[in-house]
């Protein structure tokens, strides 16, 4: 497509635009007026499509004379604002496309060049008459303006979703817009499908570039999540009869029970007749915002072909006095314009003809399409769109006021530039009088939110537009969504999830989706319970029996908050097993590591602080000695805290520079792809793990001088045996894990994470449950008196 585009624009550039001979500069060509205008300091350009072709009884289009309203009272609430761009007043210039790529090149040249039919002596360098253009994103009209604006970097602000072939091209910076690109659409589509389980869909999309790239981006990210096409199917208005045939047998033999729906409202208006007439109904449909906020299509939706259809819609948005001028008709009665009085008489003059008389004018209709007309005109369902050539307006006001140095009043002597205006365009950041924050990325794009639409049935048996969510891409991608539906979610899968003893073998030919369930080999499968859970539940129980005694001695003497944290780490040490177990992915593959990492950490300082806490008391013994007020609570909060912290730094660093992926093993069987957690980097995954033993061998050598304490006392001698075992386990896990291959290396992680844990769980606490639930007698202070180190610690706490 893109050299047809330069063809026409080199073209309607040497025909329309202007010729050169000498130093004679002479407007050539047909000159082409404006459709509403108003004069001022400054120009904003508009292109709107009020008519379908170009015929001049053709019937207007509302939406555009509302568009075109919008921007007029933009630039009316600019120019009576005494804080923006004083001194200066904006005028328009809009003209009419008549959806034709021909006519939008016109009237773009002409909002660039002027309209004077003039000669003049002077070169064809002149500036150009807008400073910026406000327009609807059609995909012919908006390309060819787009390509032929382009070398004059006079900024397009569009105002309905563009296409995503535009935000692509790194050629023409100058498109600007006020909503979301078809991109961000595409990948929301794409996340609300998975959303709801759909993993077998099929597609029908619009033959042109809006629906054939907006749907390729659509199938980019639906495979990254295991979605699958069955088909996708392209449509246009003019196709012959066979090639629409050829669709609905496709569809009729299809499986899949969602549709997702690239296409346009005229697209679907005719496509509704022909799905009724061979039966196609009971499908989900997925809707762009194209179509899904349609209330014609609604409308015209009689046998409930779209009925439960969910999809995305700009979010709701409302302009203080904007409704009341677009409703008040003697704005457009007064306004002077043809295209006004056209759209005057044929909503008001002909509805009184058709009533009163039996001839009608030739711009009359029948009484149905006016009550249609009517209601349009009266819906404000599309405020959202109105709210965006609103803001459009603003932005350009907002450019211009910083560029024109603004104070009390504005200098209009020397106007910007367009490269210097654009630019300043794509750093503007304000808010609108109703509170909206509004401003441009990188690539000219708004942040993109929608709202989940579902079409519901209301009492009457009509349909209604009902907001069931909401998507807003600057959130992380897990939480972007969130939905509100109680209706039942309807099932579209090619085949069901495999249970418990089986395994998927893909079908010959298919997609990933379709697959058939075949028993595992013996060895493969475990009914068998996680063992962590268990870990988990007996660390529980035992912070229980802990908490219930907390006021014995022999908890206090134990130092009961570094053992309720000590406890609290060790549950972690178990569940954090479980992110080893089952399908990896990239979350659980960065997850696992640095989750192990961490609560290991935590656990050994733990009990790295209560062996130094244990030497320091006995010296505190002597006599003179003054050590123990630097071994506190607060001390030992602090030095736990610190030894976490730095393990944390580690593992950001880690997930910064190369973090852990996933990873199709192919070499390791040929005849099996291994899916397993690619370390990222190996000096990452080993420093984590390095870091854990030093404290750990710390913790054991502090903990084995300790070991000559009175016999009474035994919580040394209990961590120099917990310590032993864990440095055991994790000294022998090394060459058992470097020498494991595939799936086996993951088994070696839970057990050495298993067995590390109940060592510590078993050899710490096990002896102080034995003596709180079987051995009460051996629980009292008199027992504990002699104990220098039981007494102090009694002291302490009551201090």
């Amino acid at each position: 497509m893109e050299p047809v585009f330069a063809l026409l624009h080199l073209v309607m550039t040497i025909i329309i635009f202007s010729k050169c001979n000498g130093t004679d500069c002479t407007l050539l060509g047909e000159s082409v007026c404006p459709q509403i205008s108003k004069d001022g300091d400054v120009i904003i350009g508009g292109i709107f499509s009020f008519h379908s072709s170009w015929e001049i009884t053709d019937f207007l289009d509302v939406r555009a004379i509302q568009f075109s309203q919008s921007l007029m009272f933009a630039i009316e609430e600019i120019n009576n604002n005494s804080s923006l761009l004083p001194g200066v007043s904006l005028g328009y210039k809009i003209y009419d496309a008549c959806t034709s790529k021909a006519v939008g090149v016109q009237v773009a040249m002409a909002l660039v060049n002027g309209n004077e039919n003039s000669v003049s002596n002077k070169p064809c360098t002149k500036p150009a008459q807008v400073q910026a253009i406000i327009g609807e994103s059609f995909s012919s009209v908006s390309m060819a303006v787009v390509m032929n604006i382009g070398p004059f970097s006079i900024p397009l602000v569009i105002n309905l979703p563009p296409l995503s072939v535009l935000v692509t091209k790194k050629n023409i910076p100058h498109i600007l817009r006020t909503v979301p690109s078809d991109y961000h659409q595409s990948r929301a589509l794409a996340e609300m499908v998975r959303h709801f389980g759909w993993t077998w869909v099929g597609a029908i999309r619009r033959d042109d570039d809006y629906g054939n790239s907006g749907m390729a981006a659509f199938t980019q990210v639906a495979q990254q999540w295991d979605i699958c096409l069955e088909y996708s199917l392209p449509f246009f208005k003019t196709y012959s009869q066979e090639k629409v045939m050829r669709i609905i047998e496709q569809i009729k033999s299809s499986t899949s029970q969602v549709i997702v729906g690239f296409v346009d409202p005229s697209d679907l208006e005719i496509l509704l007749d022909v799905f009724y007439e061979h039966n196609i109904t009971g499908y989900q449909w997925v809707g762009t915002e194209a179509w899904i906020l349609n209330p014609l299509l609604a409308m015209l939706d009689k046998h409930n072909t779209l009925q439960g259809a969910i999809g995305l819609a700009v979010p709701k948005a409302e302009v203080t006095g904007l409704k009341d001028f677009i409703l008040d008709l003697n704005q457009v009665k007064s306004a002077g314009s043809a295209i006004f009085t056209k759209y005057w008489e044929t909503l008001f003059h002909c509805k009184y003809k058709v009533k009163n008389d039996s001839e009608h004018s030739p711009l009359c209709t029948g009484e149905e399409e006016l009550s249609e007309m009517d209601n349009t005109f009266t819906d404000m369902s599309l405020m959202p769109y109105f709210n965006n050539v609103y803001k459009g307006v603003y932005a350009i006001a907002h450019t211009l006021h910083d560029l024109l140095g603004c104070k009390e009043t504005c200098s209009t002597k020397k106007q910007p530039d367009p490269l210097t205006f654009l630019k300043q365009l794509k750093m503007v950041h304000f808010k609108t009088k109703d509170g909206e924050d509004v401003y441009f990325d990188k690539n000219g794009d708004p942040a993109a939110t929608y709202e989940v639409i579902n079409w519901q049935t209301s009492k009457e048996r009509q349909h209604e537009f009902v907001t069931v969510g909401l998507y807003d891409s600057t959130f992380p991608v897990n939480s972007r969504l969130t939905l509100n539906l109680s209706s039942i979610v309807p099932i579209s899968v090619c085949s069901e999830s495999c249970p418990t003893g089986t395994r998927k073998a893909v079908q010959k030919g298919k997609p990933l989706c379709c697959f058939d369930c075949i028993p595992c080999a013996e060895g493969e499968i475990s009914n068998k319970t996680v063992v962590s859970i268990v870990g988990a539940l007996m660390t529980l129980a035992i912070s229980l029996i802990f908490f219930k005694y907390k006021n014995t001695p022999i908890v206090k003497v134990q130092n009961s908050e570094l053992s309720f944290l000590l406890l609290f780490s060790l549950t972690l040490c178990f569940l954090c097993s479980l992110t080893f177990i089952g399908r990896p992915s990239e979350w659980s593959c960065m997850l696992r590591h640095t989750a192990f990492g961490i609560t290991f950490v935590l656990c050994i300082s733990c009990v790295l602080r209560k062996t130094i806490v244990v030497l320091m008391a006995f010296r505190a013994t002597l006599p003179g000695s003054n050590v123990m007020k630097w071994f506190g609570p607060p001390q030992q909060r602090l030095s736990v805290l610190a030894f976490a912290l730095i393990q944390v730094l580690i593992c950001m660093l880690w997930l910064i520079i190369s973090p852990p992926f996933l990873f199709k093993n192919q070499e390791l069987f040929k005849e099996k792809i291994i899916l397993e957690c690619n370390f990222g980097s190996s000096i990452g995954f080993w420093a984590v793990l390095g870091y854990i033993g030093l404290l750990a061998l710390l913790c054991f050598v502090l903990a084995f001088l300790a070991r000559k304490l009175p016999d009474n006392f035994n919580e040394a001698k209990c961590i120099t045996f917990s310590m032993l075992v864990f440095c055991a386990v994790w000294i022998t896990f090394i060459p058992v894990y470097v020498s494991s291959p595939g799936k086996f290396t993951v088994a070696v992680e839970i057990f050495g994470i298993l067995a590390s844990s109940f060592g510590l769980l078993f050899c710490i606490f096990l002896p102080k449950c034995y003596i709180i639930i079987l051995k009460p007698e051996k629980n009292t202070k008199n027992l504990l008196h002699y104990m220098q180190i039981g007494s102090y610690f009694v002291t302490l706490k009551r201090s």
